[in-house]
């Protein structure tokens, strides 16, 4: 008979027989023992002898064990045999891909897709692992931050706070005042950033407007000339030069004496001790000095009505010999040689522009409206009548016209306002 155990077990045949003599028969047994792995043979021969014999050859991987037990009567013939196998062989090993977790995996998911939960390698997918996955940006498994991925699996961006290609910096804030720009820049003037120790940065290199190229405001002294603001900038403190400190030009009546002027007290006024032209006053410049001069009459010649030293002479007039008294009165034969300034006798008078006589005149122009006054001794040829002269006589007052070539005297009206001539 033979028996089966699985797919692989013992087979144990059992023979038995007698002879025809009588003579005792001879009975025996074969087990077959089949694993896997192993296999084992025991064969017992009938015998006299009640011992049983036993030979196993035997391969094994894993462990096998296997006994077998066989015994034998003469006479009423009996056979017992008893067969034992132990198999604890165990499978090969598993493989990665094959979709069952084995030992020393993570995870198993048989896919051959390595951006998904379960890498190829039967690891569980993780930032670091050098494959991207599903809400990674990116993954290059280098540990290395400063490249075009991160550590935490981001494309490098400027921002995030990670010094990346191509940055000089990034503090990862968008404030552009710090020492790193919202564009990842170190700061630098010229940037159009002011920064502390900064006045002001308005990003270009114009040294002529309100911000220098070196971020400092504009002033004056600074050595460049600030366009609409400044006439000029030499950069010192030295006022009596070509441009003073207020970055100003030089010129007469700044308050600065500069080369070429005897005084600047910065006014207009020509009868104080510096004239309007920044020179000093003195007598004979025709300025009265308040104070100091009692008369200028622009000379310094004497018996003119006001002395070389600038006081009034009396009776100027009766000791001057180019002046003789007024002997007539004219209704009408009285001038001014400059109908612009002097259109009156009083100021005709003052600027010595006064004048008597024509051909027309009854006496030899030596006459006045009111007969009093001086007139030169010397006759002059009067000039230009249509272009300057006016009519100040006591009839006709208005424009000359057609008296060219006509006799005239200077005239006077006070006994001190002679004058050389």
């Amino acid at each position: 008979m033979k028996t089966r155990n699985g797919s692989g077990g013992a087979i144990l045949l059992l023979l038995a027989g007698c002879s025809d003599d009588g003579v005792g028969g001879s009975s025996g047994s074969i087990e077959q023992t089949s694993t896997s792995d192993t296999t084992a043979t025991t064969t017992t021969n009938p015998a006299t002898s009640d011992t049983p014999t036993t030979d196993t050859p035997t391969s094994t991987t894993g462990t096998t064990s296997t006994s077998s037990t066989s015994s034998t009567t003469t006479g009423e013939e009996t056979s017992t045999t008893t067969s034992a196998v132990t198999d604890t062989s165990t499978s090969a090993p598993g493989v990665c891909g094959d979709g069952e977790v084995d030992d020393g995996e993570e995870c198993d998911d048989g896919n051959g897709e390595d951006g998904d939960d379960c890498t190829n390698a039967c690891t569980a997918a993780k930032c670091g692992d050098g494959v991207p996955q599903p809400g990674e940006e990116c993954d290059d498994g280098n540990g290395e931050d400063g490249d075009d991925c991160t550590n935490a699996c981001t494309a490098a961006k400027c921002g995030d706070g990670i010094v990346g290609p191509g940055e000089a910096c990034d503090d990862g804030n968008a404030d552009d005042t710090d020492a790193c720009t919202s564009a990842c820049a170190a700061v630098t003037c010229g940037d159009g950033l002011p920064q502390e120790g900064e006045e002001c940065d308005d990003g270009n290199a114009v040294d002529t407007d309100a911000c220098l190229s070196t971020c400092k405001k504009a002033s004056c002294g600074d050595g460049k000339v600030q366009a609409g603001i400044e006439e000029c900038d030499d950069g010192n403190a030295i006022d009596p030069d070509l441009c003073t400190n207020a970055c100003k030009l030089p010129k007469c009546g700044d308050s600065i004496v500069q080369a070429g002027e005897a005084c600047d007290d910065g006014n207009a006024i020509d009868t104080d001790a510096c004239l309007p032209n920044c020179e000093e006053a003195s007598c004979g410049d025709g300025k009265v000095q308040a104070g100091v001069e009692a008369c200028d009459d622009g000379n310094v010649v004497g018996n003119d009505g006001c002395s070389a030293t600038c006081t009034v002479e009396a009776n100027v007039c009766a000791s001057n010999p180019k002046w003789m008294p007024v002997n007539c009165s004219t209704p009408k034969w009285v001038w001014s040689s400059d109908s612009a300034l002097a259109t009156t006798l009083a100021a005709a008078n003052a600027q010595k522009l006064l004048w008597a006589g024509c051909s027309h005149a009854p006496a030899d122009s030596t006459c006045s409206l009111d007969g009093t006054g001086w007139v030169s001794t010397q006759v002059f040829t009067m000039s230009g009548c249509n272009a300057s002269w006016y009519h100040l006589g006591g009839e006709y007052t208005g424009a000359c016209g057609g008296h060219d070539g006509d006799q005239v005297r200077r005239l006077v009206l006070g006994p001190n306002d002679c004058y050389d001539y």
